[in-house]
């Protein structure tokens, strides 16, 4: 068997995970306890979730905290040590079809380089290194898909943010290729990517916009069965009746918190509002602020 491109640099980058990182970084989270019972009950593939969906955070961009860039394999590990998670990432494509994370179309906010991610190669790519969302630059750099799969298995759950341009085929290829589809959902914003995704490989769970009564409509007529969707409601709480809508379809829901319902929960020192919005019916929070949130969401 041939070793998968960019094996071997995996192997270095996982073995230093913990070195490399700056002091800085190793004050700078909040720390959760978390017990060896829920250790053990840490759901590790979307099916054992599934069968028992216990409020869990979606740490966006991966959870980024001051040390710890977003995207990057040290800051999902920061997450993930500290509490059960959903690491929501964002796929980008170099010139030379290297599957990279990257959110922006340029690397200029959240790198030292400069330029679009499109027209870099990897091996340019390589060469950056991470900046944190406080400006400081770190020893941390940009990972691969390839590296971010094979680090998550048995660790986490992701759900993965495919950027404009980039081909639904080989993120699902490279799925494929880490048998990641028990562990990793794909995100889309149209239902005819959704119908794509579950085309490529009907054992995929697909993250779909599911924020009003027509988004419904389409899921409805998409085909997709239930059992391999997340319905996304939006940045804003819904009503309960569409929860109760989304519970008959028996799609399990996803309210994004960050922005401002991260920002007033923030501003009002008061975090028991993330129980609040489990009580009314999310059943996964996407937040900027994952460990406080799972911090409230372990009291319930």
């Amino acid at each position: 068997m041939s070793i998968p491109k960019h094996f071997l640099r995996s192997l270095v980058l996982f073995s230093a995970l913990h070195a490399c990182q700056s002091p800085k970084a190793e004050s700078s989270s909040t720390e959760i306890a978390i017990t060896e019972d829920n250790k053990a009950a840490k759901p590790l593939t979307f099916s054992q979730w599934f069968a028992n969906p216990v409020p869990i955070v979606s740490a966006h961009r991966g959870g980024p905290y001051p040390g710890f860039p977003e995207n990057t394999l040290e800051t999902f590990e920061n997450i993930a040590s500290q509490t059960l998670t959903i690491i929501e990432c964002d796929i980008a494509m170099t010139s030379d079809s290297v599957l990279v994370l990257m959110h922006d179309q340029t690397i200029d906010r959240t790198t030292t380089g400069s330029g679009k991610i499109v027209k870099l190669t990897f091996e340019e790519v390589q060469k950056l290194q991470l900046v944190d969302n406080e400006g400081d630059t770190t020893n941390f750099q940009i990972p691969t898909l390839e590296e971010t799969l094979n680090w998550g298995k048995d660790k986490a759950l992701f759900t993965l943010d495919v950027k404009r341009g980039v081909p639904f085929e080989m993120v699902v290829e490279t799925m494929q290729e880490y048998q990641a589809s028990s562990y990793a959902a794909v995100i889309t914003y149209r239902i005819q990517d959704a119908q794509l995704v579950h085309s490529l490989d009907s054992t995929i769970i697909i993250s779909v916009s599911a924020g009003d009564e027509g988004a419904l409509n389409q899921i409805a007529k998409s085909g997709i069965p239930a059992r391999n969707l997340l319905g996304f409601v939006g940045t804003r709480e819904p009503e309960s009746t569409h929860y109760e809508k989304l519970e008959s379809m028996g799609i399990k829901t996803i309210l994004g918190t960050l922005g401002n319902l991260d920002k007033s929960a923030e501003a009002s020192g008061d975090d028991t509002v993330y129980q609040m919005y489990v009580e009314n019916g999310a059943n996964i929070i996407a937040t900027d602020r994952p460990l406080e949130a799972a911090a409230a969401l372990s009291q319930l």
